[in-house]
């Protein structure tokens, strides 16, 4: 019953409220993100990224169900995104997960970085920052773009569960990548 109270309050928020209350919360560990957890959008900050962000996940013949994730070891993760593809489950968008300081705020955030794969997602540097809200309940604050600015608009959306085990990596590793400025820019670049 708390979860879903919980998650139904993450519903009723615009994004200024969203990331007021993503300040407070802490994030969870890596050992705590096991699993598969069904993933919706929240309240987005402008039009443009209400139409493409639903645009992006809401699609009906590819929605999107899940984000999943397992430890790889004390201080790193995995992950995926699923989505039902013309009746299918497809995994999609591979990640390295890893607790680092939230563009945010400077706080620890469990943050995954696309960009450790080639994937369209690693291409348009997203980013994504989660901490817990409720037991199961979690709030991410994503981001994309080619420039700081664009890097800057937060893109929130509503993680619960665990409801599934992780199906398996995915996903070919860059060589040699390790996460930068870009990818974990801590509150500087919020703040420009």
């Amino acid at each position: 019953m708390e979860t879903d109270h919980a998650a139904a309050g993450l519903l009723g928020l615009d994004t200024t409220g969203l990331l007021a209350f993503f300040a407070t919360l802490p994030a969870p560990s890596i050992e705590e993100m096991d699993g598969e957890y069904p993933a919706r959008l929240l309240a987005q900050p402008n039009l443009v990224a209400s139409v493409t962000g639903r645009g992006a996940v809401s699609n009906p013949l590819a929605p999107w169900l899940c984000k999943a994730f397992r430890p790889v070891d004390g201080r790193t993760g995995r992950g995926y995104n699923t989505f039902r593809q013309f009746g299918r489950v497809r995994q999609r968008y591979a990640m390295h997960t890893l607790i680092a300081p939230s563009r945010y705020d400077g706080r620890p955030a469990y943050t995954l970085v696309y960009r450790a794969y080639a994937s369209m997602c690693g291409a348009i540097n997203m980013v994504d920052e989660v901490r817990r809200a409720a037991p199961g309940v979690y709030l991410g604050i994503g981001t994309w773009g080619f420039t700081a600015r664009q890097r800057r608009i937060p893109l929130p959306f509503l993680l619960t569960g665990p409801v599934g085990a992780y199906r398996g990596d995915i996903g070919t590793a860059r060589r040699g990548f390790t996460p930068g400025p870009r990818e974990l820019p801590g509150p500087k670049e919020a703040a420009r």
